[in-house]
């Protein structure tokens, strides 16, 4: 298993772990304190400067081992201050800021607690990741890849909320936009985009979004769902290191914590 740093950014303090082959090691943790009224960008600041260390603790520092989780202070900021962290820190450091909500930070605590008596939400969090994931990608060119990805997720304990089924319609199987049992028959042409629109109304629901691209392949179907994850300001994981897209944005790559 690849050896991955976890940095949690809380109210007044920041712990930086190492993860490897499921064993968590407590790098540092220090005093930080971040005062409630600092602006997105004063806040990625102070978040960057620390981060700017990480190379005291591990040699490569980038989206596929490196992943950085925010709680406490970081909770409160208005979407307009939190965008403006994320992608302010992204723009320093090229690593995502995830702003873990409130609701699934108290799953991580309660996943600690009831494996080991921890109070870490860290330790929790190594053990599932993710309470909802919807997959996106080609379901015409990657559908194996895709399914090989839901199960990866239901392994862990995830929910996928879409697609909920990969069984195709066989009379749709080989055209431009194939269905799956669960789908009703289109109407016409123009009723493709509701299908689309319900499988990306999910994404609000999601703790996150996985991107299935093998190759890091990225088409353009998905590049239109990451506009749509980008005005939601949803967490975005690439299975692989997205190439081809013409503007880099804030994202994780591979998935497990």
């Amino acid at each position: 298993m690849t050896t991955q740093i976890l940095v949690h950014f809380g109210t007044e303090r920041v712990s930086l772990h190492r993860r490897h082959s499921g064993e968590l090691q407590l790098l540092t943790r220090k005093r930080l304190p971040f005062r409630a009224g600092l602006t997105g960008e004063a806040l990625a600041d102070s978040v960057s400067g620390f981060c700017a260390g990480l190379k005291e603790f591990t040699e490569v520092v980038d989206t596929k081992s490196t992943r950085v989780h925010a709680t406490g202070v970081f909770q409160r900021l208005p979407q307009p201050e939190a965008a403006t962290l994320v992608n302010s820190f992204f723009v320093d450091t090229g690593l995502y800021f995830n702003i873990v909500g409130p609701e699934l930070e108290r799953f991580y605590l309660d996943v600690a607690a009831s494996a080991g008596g921890s109070d870490d939400m860290v330790e929790g969090l190594i053990r599932q990741e993710l309470r909802t994931a919807v997959v996106c990608g080609s379901f015409q060119q990657c559908l194996g890849d895709i399914e090989g990805t839901i199960a990866q997720l239901r392994e862990t304990g995830a929910e996928v909320l879409s697609p909920r089924s990969t069984r195709i319609k066989p009379e749709t199987e080989g055209t431009d936009f194939i269905l799956f049992d669960y789908q009703d028959e289109l109407k016409n042409a123009r009723d493709t985009w509701r299908h689309k629109y319900v499988h990306m109304e999910a994404f609000r629901r999601a703790d996150a979004v996985v991107v299935c691209n093998p190759g890091g392949r990225v088409g353009s179907g998905t590049v239109f769902e990451l506009g749509f994850l980008a005005a939601l300001g949803k967490r975005v994981i690439f299975t692989q290191e997205p190439r081809g897209v013409s503007v880099s944005f804030p994202c994780e790559v591979g998935l497990g914590a």
